[in-house]
């Protein structure tokens, strides 16, 4: 019997036992399910090479190694991001991730990171949007996955006390535009529910009551699918024009109740081929909605089933 030590393990299995964690946080930062695989296709390649390097030195913390790699790869992937956001058709929404919902059972597919990912809530991301790269990218470290802003600054290059300021700046920025608050989910579905049925059946007045008087419309379909060229804002321009197209553009829609983001919200199919995913964001009482966000470009809604 040999007395040596078990190999250490291989590159891979490194890897993917932090590929959920490096989804998770690189998603975050830039609300693309293609652009996050981008990046952590990049961000294997730069580990398998650091790993097979014969004069390698072991690395001691390859969680934080592989972050670090992730975390400054997403960074350089924001100019790309930013130019091709110029030319998009319409109001750009982070692209859904879509699962069941907690009370039912999982599909075979559940392992996949893009439906287990620790993701905010659809309504944050677009706030998220409003931030410099570097402010995103501690925020999402800092508030959504706990790093100290002396392991942001080791990531980042950075030092801690410019770290803390980049995390003041973006929490008072997104505070300001996103109170805290997380509506009950069950109330969440309820309203959903809801507001599907005044829509798909036109009825103006149901709207005009579900309905916040600062509700906004983002209805993304990139040229493809169906939506608007700018968000819509106010109550009543939003039920009017709801009213007048749903029922319409609804007829023959199948509806699916998934975990939108982590928060229940519907997705509508047309037979087998998803047509739309609609999150809700409601006002902090839980009574009404202030957030509409329509996802109908079918590029954003090629993973979802």
């Amino acid at each position: 019997m040999s007395d040596n030590p078990p190999d250490p393990p291989a590159a891979t299995q490194v890897f993917n036992d932090h590929r959920e964690l490096l989804f998770s946080i690189v998603y975050n930062m830039l609300g693309s399910v293609a652009d996050t695989e981008d990046v952590l296709q990049e961000t294997w390649l730069s580990w398998d090479t650091r790993t097979q390097a014969p004069s390698a030195e072991p690395i001691d913390n390859p969680r934080a190694y592989l972050v670090r790699i992730a975390v400054n790869r997403a960074l350089s992937h924001q100019a790309t991001i930013s130019r091709r956001r110029e030319t998009y058709v319409g109001p750009w929404l982070p692209e859904p991730l879509v699962g069941p919902l907690a009370d039912t059972a999982a599909p075979d597919d559940a392992s996949d990171a893009a439906v287990r990912a620790e993701s905010v809530s659809m309504a944050l991301l677009v706030v998220l949007e409003t931030l410099t790269p570097l402010e995103r990218g501690v925020f999402v470290l800092h508030e959504v996955f706990g790093y100290a802003h002396t392991e942001i600054a080791e990531i980042l290059g950075r030092s801690p006390s410019a770290i803390r300021q980049l995390a003041h700046r973006a929490r008072e920025h997104v505070h300001a535009r996103r109170p805290r608050y997380e509506p009950d989910p069950q109330v969440r579905q309820q309203v959903t529910e809801r507001f599907l049925a005044a829509a798909l059946g036109g009825d103006l007045d149901a709207l005009l009551q579900i309905l916040a008087p600062e509700v906004t419309l983002w209805g993304d379909g990139g040229g493809k699918g169906a939506g608007g060229l700018r968000p819509l804002y106010g109550r009543d321009k939003v039920a009017r024009l709801l009213a007048a197209v749903a029922p319409g553009s609804g007829k023959g829609l199948d509806i699916a109740y998934r975990s939108v983001n982590g928060d229940p919200s519907a997705v509508l199919f047309a037979g087998d081929t998803p047509f739309a995913v609609l999150v809700l964001d409601l006002t902090p009482d839980g009574n009404q909605v202030c957030g509409i966000y329509a996802v109908a470009n079918p590029d954003k809604l090629s993973h979802v089933d």
